[in-house]
This record gives structure tokens, C-alpha cells and sequence, in this order.
């Protein structure tokens, strides 16, 4: 490995660590996430998509609108805003004190967006649809801060589009998910990359995240329950993402170090 790229180091050893940094295990639990990503899709994930068809039928056309303007704007805004993604990196340290960061950021996010998803469960259909862009906001927020914890800048195109990659993955359906991977480490690889930000495909993306969410927080605008099923619909959906953020920002890190 390169200066700077240790696993970790004596000296900024946290107390209390948890997170694992030796070299051998890290590499394990990425190849054990790895294949659950790989895992051909089930029978639940069969029955989810019809489910799913059908709790989409039921719903108000106005909501269907407002959560696929949600998700089309939070793209959009990824790849051209110049506000989004500016959190700035974090000096070059080890990947473990990299780690403590991410994870901190995650905690904070995690709870933010489950209070946010109580509130919103608690007031309705209009209220819970006002939620999806929302939480959007707070996952591209966590995304920027996790990859600034490993010392990553997300302003540029090529830095935009990790995080997208990053959010494809965390969110895409069991039949998708070994393409959005392959997707990810071509990336990480810098083989095959787009050359204009407007050249990656946002429409699948889109789709595939408003598919994964609709049947994880449609139950959030039933009445009474909404509110304590949208903060723990909120938290796990966050926890998710930040559990792939950390896997892939590991896969770049080491990859980064084996050059």
C-alpha cells in the first residue's frame, strides 16, 4: 500500500473502535456483501413486484406525481447542482478513522430522517408524499459526508457519478443489482466512463429508485400507523444506503491502494 492508504494507524486509533480494519477481515466482509449483492433474485422478490402493482393502483395519481417529480429533481440535482455534494474531505488518514467518521454521519442522518418520516407518517397522504423528497435531500447529504470522511471530494463528474453509483446499487431491484455492481467497479476501475455527465442513464436509475421505495413507505401513508412506520421505514432505508456507501468506499480505497 502507498503512504497514507494503511489500514490503520497506531497513533489515530479511536478508543472504542468497533469498526474492523484489519486488512484480511475488510477484504471479507466486502466479498460476503459482494455475493449477497450477486444473490439471484427469490421467491419474496418475485412476489414483492406484484404487490407492489397492485398497491400502485390504489394510490392518487397526485401522489405518483409528486414522488416521481421528487425523484427526477434529486437526480437532476446531483448531476448539475452546484450546491450538492460540496461537504468538505477530510484529510488522508486510515481507512479505520475513515470508518469512525462515515459511521458517525451515518448515526446522525439515520436519526434525522426517522423523526423526519414519524412527522410525515403522522399527517396524511399529501404529508407522506412531501416526505419522498425529503429524505432524498438527507441521503445525498449523508452520501457527500461519508465520501468526504475517506478524503473524496464529490463536486466533480467523475465524483458525481460515484455517488450516484453508490445510490443505484443501495436501491436497485434483486434482477438489477449485478449490473448496477458491475456499473460501480467499472467506475472504481475508471474503465468505460461516460464523458459527459449527461450521458448517464438517470431514467433507470430514477425508476429503480422510485420502484424500491414505493412498497417500502407505501404503508406509511396509512392512517394512525403512519407515523411510527415512517421512522422506522426512514431509518432502515437510510441504514441501507449507508451500509453500501461504506462497502463501496472500501472497494475504492483498496483498489486505490493495490495501484
Amino acid at each position: 500500500m502507498t503512504a497514507g492508504q494503511e489500514m490503520i494507524a497506531a497513533e489515530d486509533t479511536p478508543d472504542g473502535l468497533i469498526t474492523v480494519v484489519d486488512e484480511t477481515t475488510v477484504r471479507t466482509e466486502v466479498a460476503a456483501w459482494r455475493a449477497r449483492v450477486l444473490k439471484r433474485p427469490g421467491l419474496w422478490d418475485k412476489a414483492t413486484r406484484g404487490t407492489q402493482d397492485r398497491i400502485n393502483r390504489i394510490i392518487p395519481e397526485r401522489v405518483h406525481q409528486i414522488i416521481t417529480a421528487g425523484v427526477e429533481a434529486m437526480t437532476r440535482g446531483i448531476l448539475f447542482g452546484s450546491d450538492v455534494l460540496q461537504a468538505k474531505p477530510a484529510p488522508r488518514g486510515s481507512l479505520a478513522a475513515s470508518e469512525v467518521k462515515a459511521r458517525a454521519a451515518i448515526k446522525v442522518y439515520r436519526n434525522t430522517a426517522s423523526v423526519e418520516g414519524g412527522v410525515a407518517g403522522a399527517g396524511g397522504f399529501v404529508l407522506a408524499a412531501a416526505d419522498f423528497p425529503a429524505l432524498m435531500a438527507i441521503k445525498v447529504r449523508m452520501l457527500a459526508d461519508i465520501v468526504a470522511a475517506y478524503g473524496w471530494s464529490g463536486g466533480s463528474l467523475r465524483e458525481r457519478l460515484f455517488v450516484l453509483h453508490i445510490f443505484h446499487l443501495a436501491f436497485a431491484s434483486a434482477r438489477r443489482r449485478p449490473e448496477a455492481l458491475a456499473d460501480l467497479e467499472l467506475w472504481i476501475a475508471d474503465v468505460d466512463q461516460p464523458q459527459a455527465i449527461t450521458d448517464y442513464d438517470w431514467r433507470t436509475f430514477q425508476i429503480e429508485y422510485r420502484d424500491h421505495i414505493d412498497l417500502a413507505k407505501m404503508a406509511q401513508m396509512i392512517p394512525v400507523v403512519g407515523a411510527p412506520i415512517g421512522a422506522v421505514v426512514n431509518w432502515r432505508l437510510v441504514d441501507r444506503l449507508g451500509e453500501t456507501a461504506i462497502m463501496a468506499c472500501r472497494m475504492r480505497w483498496m483498489a486505490e491502494a493495490d495501484r
